[in-house]
């Protein structure tokens, strides 16, 4: 069936737009700013993640885009950003309960630790996948 040039094809069942593989690019690009800058910067990692301007700008955009992708390979990006960056929540106040003891402070430090390098790998991972136009494993 041809369409006039004024109304777009449909896209295929599970394929997203270019625009939105664009955006599942930039966000994850966000998040990858933010975790440098950790790196580079004078805040950690886990700080820079879940408390920098970039970074929560890229979840806000996961919430309103998140029906756009819905039925798409990209849905599973989606999911595993949010879920990087609620987890990463989770562990920096898991670790900052433990860390008001102090037999609890070594445990911080290594959760904290543990929780920037799982969150590096999130990013890259994530990126690395999407480049290849393949969904993540959903659990």
């Amino acid at each position: 069936m041809a369409y006039p040039d004024s109304v777009p094809a449909p896209l295929q069942v599970g394929q997203p737009s270019e625009n939105m593989v664009t955006l599942t690019h930039l966000i994850y690009a966000l998040h990858a700013f933010a975790v440098v800058t950790g790196v580079l910067g004078s805040a950690t990692i886990l700080g820079s993640f879940i408390a920098s301007l970039p970074s929560i700008a890229a979840v806000v955009l996961n919430y309103v885009k998140q029906g756009a992708v819905r039925g798409t390979w990209l849905e599973s990006h989606f999911r595993w950003q949010i879920r990087t960056f609620w987890f990463a929540v989770l562990w920096v106040m898991a670790a900052l309960l433990m860390a008001i003891t102090l037999i609890g402070l070594p445990a911080a430090v290594l959760v904290l630790i543990g929780a920037s390098l799982w969150v590096l790998y999130r990013v890259v991972r994530g990126w690395w996948t999407l480049i290849d136009r393949r969904a993540l494993p959903l659990p």
